[in-house]
């Protein structure tokens, strides 16, 4: 197990665990949960040796084999099946030990058995295959697989580190935002995978459902100590509100928000359709007054406002191809976006759900086809990139003050304090902001223009799980128009009233629920797999040229040249391996300048008399 003793961890003047104590015990799946900045990236660190204790012990047991997630990679010339492969120090290092066995001047046969059967028990003669299949899992093709690690953008090389992570053995498996950068399709490969990993994992993520599927206890970082929570992350949230409800300084503020909250769900259902879609949001709804109710101490308490003017429709795409360069992507669009929507945009990584949402918001050119905006058309876009935009040479206040000049100093600190930038950190320059800080202040940049349509493309990467939480809250009570792309599903099932499917190139309404795309990916999935084995059922049974069946099919005159040519075929590689045997049994082949010279011979005599063999089987049934 591991065990957490009075741990005490500060960063710089900050301190982050004071006297902490926590127990794993082994097989347990753990994921911490705590605001960005709490410490839970640098206890991981801690664990994993890389930065020290202040005080306390952190104990693991001592033959357990630790696997972590690195969050960068270097842009390697390596193949990207290769980097997995590597993940395996230990039957790397047997390989290549074989390897140097066989290039020996005088080889030795017991060193050789020796060091294949590590190999076999290992399962090193599959572990080309298990690479391949997580590669694929994660969603690199197999024609991509031997790829420079290099020719990979940032997020593919992610999962390329998450393969390696995953592939490589551990009783100990560590991973930090896995999830990032993955597609929907991909995070349920992912729990899936994880669901039978046998040993014990530590997880952070911020992602409700991906927790709600692989954890089975809970550790909140929060307020420099730590406590374990048995259950999911539902679970937890049941717990800790029943906890803050006892302490009398939250009744009052827990009442209005329930009463607040239960008035919001009421409202929804009362004008709701019967449409599949909406019902599943109704029951997403009626969890939030208890969500909210455990995240009552959160520091964010923004909302967005829209823009009292609308036009109908806000903006349309009528016979639009869409794509880039010559290629089209997405063809015969017409879709039209009206007030009060709530989009979510299914489909699987590649399908073209960030190009429908750039076209539709106008920042990438329709090839065909026309794009008509409303005439009080006013889009809030928010995504990755557009973190890049800030300026990270500024602070959040001066930009935030310059894009809405008319309010007043007080106001900006206001507004800003309501997306968690408190007192003097309005004043802290961008570029020395985390990620998340980058995308809240995104956010804030983008609600204070109150837009008629928020265009969202992932905009929980990054966010803690108390600012999903409040961002979830902000888009219910928006009463714009919303497209949202996202692999969170809490985020979608709590703000979306419909679904738009983009697959094989086309657009088209999905009539059904998260729970409905899911056995749709399943479906489709398997229709693939059974597609391509049929097709290689196929091909194995056409009919060959079988050893057995030749004589039927040969005439006597073609028979007899087959037979001659086999003759030949076993005369050439007889005398070739007398003369390698010869060469082998002189004392020139143990001479070290002639060590790659006897690699070679030894592997060209096993070809060769695999090819003898071959050869004298097909002679004896053409003879009979």
């Amino acid at each position: 197990m591991i065990q957490l003793s009075n741990i005490s961890l500060r960063l710089g003047d900050s301190v982050l665990l004071d006297e902490a104590n926590a127990t794993v015990f082994p097989s347990w799946r753990v994921c911490l949960i705590g605001r960005n900045g709490s410490g839970k990236s640098s206890l991981f660190k801690s664990i994993m040796g890389e930065i020290g204790l202040d005080g306390g012990e952190i104990g693991i047991p001592k033959d357990w084999r630790v696997a972590h997630m690195a969050q960068e990679v270097e842009a390697l010339e390596q193949s990207a099946l290769d980097y997995v492969l590597d993940g395996d120090d230990e039957l790397r290092s047997i390989e290549r030990a074989l390897d140097e066995a066989y290039a020996q001047a005088n080889p030795d046969g017991d060193k050789i058995a020796r060091l294949q059967e590590s190999l076999d028990s290992r399962d090193g003669y599959a572990a080309r295959s298990k690479a391949q299949k997580l590669l694929a899992g994660l969603g690199v093709e197999e024609a991509r697989q031997s790829n420079k690690v290099s020719e990979f953008s940032g997020g593919w090389r992610i999962r390329l580190n998450l393969a390696r992570t995953l592939y490589q053995p551990s009783d100990l498996l560590l991973l930090d935002e896995p999830t990032n950068h993955l597609d929907m399709e991909t995070v349920e490969w992912l729990q899936d995978w994880l669901k039978h990993y046998p040993g014990t994992l530590l997880l952070i993520s911020h992602d409700r459902d991906f927790i709600d599927a692989v954890s089975d206890h809970i550790l909140h970082v929060h307020q420099q100590s730590l406590k374990m929570y048995t259950g999911n992350y539902s679970s937890f949230e049941r717990q800790r509100a029943e906890h803050m409800a006892q302490q009398q300084a939250m009744a009052e503020k827990q009442a209005a928000m329930r009463a607040h909250m239960q008035a919001y769900v009421d409202r929804f259902k009362a004008k709701a359709s019967k449409a599949k879609q909406a019902q599943s949001r109704i029951k997403a709804m009626e969890r939030l007054p208890q969500i909210a109710l455990a995240h009552i101490d959160s520091p964010f308490t923004f909302e967005i406002q829209s823009w009292e003017k609308a036009s109908s429709p806000l903006v349309s795409l009528t016979q639009a191809n869409l794509g880039y360069g010559e290629s089209v992507q997405i063809g015969s669009v017409g879709v039209s976006l009206q007030p009060g929507q709530r989009i979510g945009l299914l489909g699987v990584n590649g399908a073209g759900k960030s190009t429908l949402v750039k076209s539709l918001i106008g920042e990438l050119e329709l090839m065909s086809g026309e794009r008509t905006c409303g005439e009080h058309l006013r889009i809030g876009y928010f995504a990755q990139h557009q973190l890049e935009s800030l300026r990270l040479d500024e602070d959040s206040f001066t930009q935030l003050a310059r894009s809405k000049p008319d309010f007043l100093p007080q106001q900006v600190r206001d507004y800003l304090g309501s997306f968690g930038f408190k007192g003097d950190d309005v004043f802290k320059i961008v570029g020395s902001f985390s990620g998340g800080e980058k995308a809240r202040l995104a956010l804030a940049m983008i609600a204070v223009q109150n837009p008629n349509v928020l265009v969202m493309d992932e905009p929980t990467n990054h966010l803690d799980l108390e600012m999903r939480e409040a961002l979830v809250a902000a888009l219910e009570g928006f009463e714009g128009a919303i497209v949202i792309v996202s692999h969170d599903k809490h985020l979608l099932s709590a703000c979306v009233d419909e679904f738009w499917l983009i697959d094989a190139g086309k657009v088209a309404p999905f009539n059904g629920d998260l729970d409905d795309y899911s056995k749709w990916l399943r479906e489709r999935n398997k229709a693939l797999n059974d597609k391509t084995e049929k097709v290689v059922k196929s091909v194995e049974q056409k009919p060959k040229t079988h050893v057995s069946s030749a004589p039927k099919k040969m005439n006597p005159i073609k028979l007899k040249l087959r037979i001659e040519e086999l003759e030949n075929i076993m005369e050439s590689a007889e005398t070739r391996l007398e003369e390698i045997d010869a060469w082998l049994n002189t004392s020139e082949a143990f001479d070290s300048a002639n060590h790659q010279k006897m690699h070679d011979w030894l592997k060209e005599k096993t070809t060769l008399e695999a090819k003898k063999a071959n050869a004298e089987d097909e002679w004896l049934e053409l003879q009979d």
